[in-house]
């Protein structure tokens, strides 16, 4: 089982996000108050401590949220999850994973500033399946595999 080691938020795509100690997660749509939430298939972004600690024994100023992650996760091995995979964090909050990784847009900030941006081949994109408070420190877990909810 992992643990949620920041929670972070921004009112503009494509920037870097802000720590917060806690959020609400809202089913159907995303963080409340962040940039990415809505009706679409990347409503969430997680990132692993261990993917963002190797960036900062290169860049040590790095900040979470710099790589515009929203839920930055430890002791998850995001790189055994698979579309449809399904994370429970906390008490309640249910996310499906939708997409791995993503195309980094032309003049991202996150790369020009750390020189690299890890999301496009680390990160985790995922909908809300079920809404509710997290805070920093909560559990992580695997909640469903695709061959759980088929």
């Amino acid at each position: 089982m992992g643990n949620v080691k920041a929670i972070c938020i921004s009112e503009k795509k494509g920037t870097t996000k802000v720590p917060v100690d806690a959020c609400r997660f809202a089913t159907e749509h995303g963080i409340e108050g962040d940039a990415h939430a809505g009706p679409w298939h990347r409503q969430v972004s997680l990132l692993a401590h261990e993917s963002i600690e190797r960036m900062r024994a290169v860049f040590p100023a790095i900040e979470d949220g710099a790589f515009a992650e929203n839920v930055v996760v430890e002791d998850v091995d995001l790189a055994a999850l698979g579309i449809g995979d399904r994370l429970r964090l906390g008490r309640g909050v249910e996310l499906e994973v939708t997409q791995i990784g993503k195309e980094c847009h032309h003049g991202c900030v996150i790369r020009e500033k750390t020189g690299d941006c890890i999301m496009p081949r680390e990160g985790i994109f995922c909908r809300v399946v079920s809404g509710g408070e997290l805070r920093c420190g909560d559990t992580v877990e695997l909640a469903a595999t695709t061959t759980d909810v088929r």
